[in-house]
């Protein structure tokens, strides 16, 4: 945690109104019941402090992708009986979230009272860094707190824009300072040893800065989903029609990795077998094969028994663990044996000690499929801010409050 940062324990908000940027995007049903709530649950403690203190709340976030448009579709109001329920005070919601009517609002808002405002994506000018539509929020609150570490690598207008007009009185929230810290423990190599980073999914593009930063003080680099087909064929291996993702663009800096760190290439772990199958469907027919012996017309959807088995080994031994991305197409039954143990094996030794730190929409998506999501010791709510801030770059939102 860098001292510069002010959080909101910096801050006594009596009869301040407190306007809190948080991301309430969250995957929702049919009839608009929350499926997962983490974000908001983990948002909750910094509402409460500023409650308990007798500040005034405004409330503003993002919800999906309505491109400039008001879509009814695309409205927080869904939210006002949920957050109402959950921290026990009536919460009010106005349509709009700049205007003479919405600060009117605001200023009738007496202490200990919360107000959401509509969503920011419904004016095009929050993805574009528009000083104009920033200095519209800055009217609605006299403190500014960024709770919503899972848009700090965004530059939109509520997140790098917004706290300018604030002057000094900006901080973050508790869920942002918890997710700094945590993450500082990878970035620093401050988590006990053997100290185990574990990446999947399919962009490999996202990650080579990572790896580049983490192999200076990690113990292992476990490599499994479509990120480790390049690898593979960059040292010769056959990956028949695995899918790779921009491979003319990240050869070079590949092999550049290759040589710049011959003396610490045994850090990374690539998986030794795959589950191949001859098409992209789950019904698919399947083989076990060596990751480097895929046929054409074969394609690898999931690491394989001996990669398991490899990978599992590495992760018990481990006493820092952070985790990003799935190990194959884990949507599909057929091929997510591997992503399930890797999540189960995390939770046990957990369980036993170890510190684990996962991200990721698909990563936590399997270890709730396993039960095991409360057993990790914390669930990053951002998986791109996450990515961004193991590149070991200041995210823009944090920046912005400095």
């Amino acid at each position: 945690m860098t001292k510069d940062i002010k959080t909101i324990d910096d801050f006594n908000f009596e009869n301040q109104t407190a306007l809190i940027r948080v991301d309430f995007n969250v995957p929702v049903n049919k009839s608009y019941k929350i499926t997962d709530d983490t974000r908001i649950q983990y948002s909750i403690p910094t509402i409460q402090k500023i409650l308990s203190e007798k500040g005034k709340i405004v409330i503003i976030s993002h919800f999906g992708r309505p491109k400039g448009v008001p879509l009814k579709t695309h409205s927080l109001k869904f939210l006002v009986d949920y957050l109402s329920q959950k921290l026990k005070v009536s919460v009010s919601f106005f349509g709009d979230c700049i205007g003479e009517t919405a600060l009117k609002k605001v200023n009738k808002l007496k202490n200990g009272e919360i107000l959401l405002l509509e969503n920011l994506r419904f004016y095009k000018e929050e993805e574009k860094e528009n000083d104009n539509f920033a200095f519209e929020l800055s009217k609605l609150g006299d403190i500014y707190v960024n709770d919503a570490f899972s848009v700090a690598h965004r530059f939109h207008t509520s997140i790098t824009v917004l706290p300018k007009f604030f002057g000094k009185k900006k901080c973050i929230g508790l869920l942002m300072k918890r997710e700094i810290q945590y993450l500082n423990q990878f970035l620093y190599g401050k988590g006990k040893r053997p100290i185990t980073i574990l990446l999947g999914g399919s962009k490999i593009s996202s990650k080579i800065d990572i790896i580049e930063n983490l192999i200076n003080f990690a113990d292992y680099i476990l490599i499994g989903g479509g990120m480790s087909y390049p690898f593979i064929k960059i040292k010769g291996g056959k990956i028949g029609n695995s899918l790779i993702e921009e491979y003319e663009k990240t050869e070079k800096t590949l092999k550049k990795i290759f040589h710049k760190y011959q003396n610490k290439i045994d850090i990374i772990h690539l998986p030794i077998d795959v589950i191949a199958a001859d098409s992209f469907k789950n019904e698919a027919h399947t083989k076990t094969l060596p990751i480097d012996s895929i046929p054409n017309g074969w394609m690898g959807l999931d690491i394989g028994p001996r990669t398991i088995k490899k990978f599992c080994a590495i992760i018990e031994k481990s006493k820092t663990i952070l985790w990003n991305g799935p190990m194959g197409v884990f949507e599909f039954q057929n091929f997510s044996s591997g992503t399930r143990s890797i999540a189960k094996t995390i939770a046990n030794i957990t369980e036993k000690g170890a510190f684990s730190l996962i991200g990721g929409g698909d990563s936590i998506a399997s270890l709730r499929i396993e039960n095991c999501d409360k057993k990790i010791s914390y669930l990053s709510t951002g998986g791109g801010a996450m990515l961004d801030s193991l590149k070991s770059e200041m995210l823009p939102g944090i920046k912005a409050i400095i």
